[in-house]
């Protein structure tokens, strides 16, 4: 990976990139899901409320599976092996930094030459 962001070769594995980071991300929110509906359930007076919340809790949890296979099948989340878990953190993170260290706002804004204008 090179240091220039506007380089079409950095896009490469992006999309599988991508991908991994939302169902990571949706991942993390179904598991906030589960833990507020377990604990809006601790906390209900009414039967009805009751009912409805285990039902959302049972959806949630079945989504939070579903998901978690999902993640497992894609190769995008190894919870047994901690190594090859290890190596797929610690590949992120170096991608993540090496996106952070780009010159996102480069010190020449200068943009003439670059579309098709006439000369001033």
């Amino acid at each position: 990976m090179n240091n220039d962001y506007l380089d079409v070769s950095n896009a490469i594995g992006m999309p599988k990139l991508i991908d991994s980071a939302v169902a990571l991300d949706f991942l993390l929110a179904v598991k906030n899901s589960v833990r507020t509906c377990a604990f809006a359930l601790t906390e209900t007076a009414t039967a009805e409320v009751r009912t409805v919340l285990e039902a959302q809790l049972e959806k949630a949890i079945d989504l939070h599976d579903e998901l978690t296979q999902l993640m497992i099948n894609k190769g995008w989340l190894h919870p047994i092996d901690l190594s090859k878990q290890f190596t797929l953190d610690f590949t992120s993170a170096q991608t993540a930094a090496k996106i952070a260290g780009w010159p996102l706002f480069p010190a020449d804004t200068d943009r003439r030459g670059t579309f098709a204008t006439p000369n001033q």
